[in-house]
C-alpha cells in the first residue's frame, strides 16, 4: 500500500451507475481481475433497477460487447430483435403515408442488426454481474475531487475521501464533475422534446421498426418483447419516440388521457389494430451537445458526460457503450504494459479514439433532424428522392445498415467485435 496514497494497487472510480458506467466497470474487472480495483459510485444504486421501463435499441455491436462480457445470455430472452425497418416521409394529416425505404434487419451471418430491451433489464443484468466480478459499488454520489500528483482524492457526499489514479465522469449531460474541470461544453437547443412511452397494440409488431418522418419530428416505434399474460394470451407491445415541437408538449402531455391517446393514434397508425398506453408518457428536452475535451487531469468522461446527440437513430446509448468498451481497453492495455492509467498519454489515446466517431454522428443526426424535421416543399421532394434513390441501392442500405449495427471499422475496440480483453 502506497503511503501517498492509501491504495494497495490502483484504482478506478467512476461517478454515475448507467449502462455505461456499469460496462465499463464490469470489462474492467472481467480483464484485469484483482489486478485493479473497480468502485463505482451513485445514489442510483439504492433503487430497484428494474423501475427503469425506458427501452433502448441495442445495435450488433454493443450485443457482441454484452456477449464478451457474459452478460448478454441473461438477458437474451427478454430482447426483441428488430426484423426490418420501414421509413415514411409524410404530413400529419396525409391520408396515406407511402414507404420510402425499407431496411433488412441483419447484418453478418443473419446477425440482427439491433435488439429492444429495457433499460431495468439490462441495468439489473449489468449489477449483478459486476457485483459478481467484484466491483465496489456504493450508493453514495461523488462531489469533487482535488488532483494530487499521482492520484486524484476524490470526495464522497457522505464525507469519505477516496483516492483514486483515475476518476471516470459518467453522471450525465449536466455533468458537474465535467464543469468542475473547466471543460467546455458546446450545445445547442433543438426545440423538440422526445415523448417515450410502452404502448400495448392488439395485433403482432412481428420484429417491425418503424420510423415515420413528421414535420414537427420523427415519430419511431420500435418493437418490444411481447409478454405472456395470465390467461395465457400475449401482450403486445412497442416502444415509441414521438418527437415534438417543445411548445406543444405541456399541452399533449397535460390533455385528457383519452384525447392524448387520439393524438398518439393520427402519429401511431391503425396497422397494429386497437393500441393502449402501457407506461405513462414522458418527455424530454432534445439538445446536441459535446464536451471540448473528453478528457482532463486524471478525468475521463464517458457517455452523456462527454456527449448528446439527437434520438433520431437511436445511437446515444450505443455511442456510451462505445465509449466504456474504447477506455476498458486503454486502460487494460496500458496497465498490462506497466502504465499509469491515469497518465495524460494514456488518456490521450482515449480522446483519439473516441473524437472523429462521436464527432461524425452527432453531425449526421443533427443533419438529418434539420432535413426531416421540416414542411418545405422542395426540401421533402429532394430528400424523398435521396430516400428512394437509396432504396433502389443493395450495396448503399448494406453500408448503411453496418452504419447503425455500430459495425464500421476492423478498428473498433475489441469488446465491440466481441472479443475479450
Amino acid at each position: 500500500m502506497s503511503a501517498a496514497t492509501g491504495m494497495e494497487g490502483p484504482r478506478i472510480v467512476i461517478a454515475g451507475g448507467g449502462l455505461a458506467g456499469l460496462s465499463l466497470a464490469l470489462a474492467l474487472k472481467k480483464a484485469l481481475g484483482d489486478g485493479i480495483g473497480v468502485v463505482m459510485c451513485d445514489p442510483a444504486l439504492r433503487r430497484d433497477p428494474h423501475g427503469d421501463k425506458r427501452s433502448y435499441a441495442i445495435a450488433a455491436a454493443a450485443r457482441r460487447m454484452l456477449t464478451a462480457l457474459g452478460t448478454w445470455d441473461q438477458i437474451a430472452d427478454k430482447a426483441q430483435p428488430i426484423l426490418d425497418m420501414v421509413i415514411t416521409d409524410s404530413r400529419l394529416q396525409d391520408p396515406v403515408r407511402p414507404t420510402f425505404l425499407t431496411f433488412a434487419g441483419e447484418v453478418d451471418g443473419h446477425e440482427p442488426f439491433a435488439h429492444m430491451i429495457t433499460a431495468g433489464d439490462l441495468t439489473a443484468a449489468l449489477l449483478e454481474a459486476c457485483r459478481e466480478n467484484g466491483v465496489d459499488l456504493r450508493p453514495e454520489g461523488v462531489k469533487g475531487f482535488a488532483v494530487q500528483g499521482a492520484h486524484t482524492e476524490i470526495a464522497l457526499a457522505n464525507g469519505e475521501s477516496l483516492p483514486a489514479s483515475l476518476l471516470v465522469a459518467a453522471d450525465g449531460a449536466r455533468s458537474r464533475l465535467r464543469e468542475q474541470a473547466g471543460i467546455g461544453w458546446i450545445s445547442w437547443p433543438y426545440n423538440q422534446s422526445g415523448i417515450v412511452a410502452t404502448i400495448a397494440h392488439e395485433r403482432d409488431h412481428e420484429g417491425r421498426a418503424v420510423e415515420h418522418f413528421l414535420p414537427s419530428g420523427p415519430f419511431a416505434i420500435l418493437p418490444l418483447k411481447p409478454e405472456l399474460q395470465a390467461d395465457g394470451n400475449l401482450r403486445h407491445r412497442s416502444s415509441i419516440v414521438w418527437t415534438e415541437r417543445a411548445d406543444n408538449v405541456p399541452a399533449l402531455l397535460d390533455s385528457a388521457p383519452d384525447d392524448l391517446l387520439v393524438e398518439l393514434e393520427r402519429r401511431f397508425g391503425l396497422q397494429l389494430g386497437k393500441i393502449a398506453f402501457e407506461t405513462r408518457p414522458q418527455a424530454f428536452p432534445l439538445s446536441f451537445g459535446v464536451a471540448r475535451s473528453f478528457v482532463g487531469e486524471r478525468l475521463a468522461l464517458l457517455g452523456d458526460a462527454a456527449h448528446v446527440i439527437h434520438p433520431i437513430a437511436g445511437q446515444g446509448l450505443n455511442l456510451g457503450l462505445h465509449d466504456a468498451a474504447a477506455l476498458a481497453e486503454i486502460i487494460t492495455d496500458a496497465l498490462r504494459l506497466g502504465m499509469d492509467p491515469g497518465a495524460a498519454d494514456v488518456l490521450d489515446q482515449y480522446e483519439r479514439a473516441r473524437r472523429a466517431d462521436i464527432t461524425a454522428m452527432g453531425l449526421m443526426t443533427d443533419g438529418l433532424n434539420r432535413l426531416f424535421s421540416n414542411d418545405v416543399l422542395p426540401v421533402r421532394l429532394i430528400r424523398d428522392l435521396g430516400l428512394g434513390l437509396v432504396d433502389r441501392m443493395p450495396g448503399l442500405k448494406r453500408f448503411f445498415i453496418r452504419e447503425a449495427a455500430g459495425l464500421r471499422a476492423d478498428e473498433a475496440p475489441r469488446l465491440l467485435r466481441g472479443e475479450a480483453l
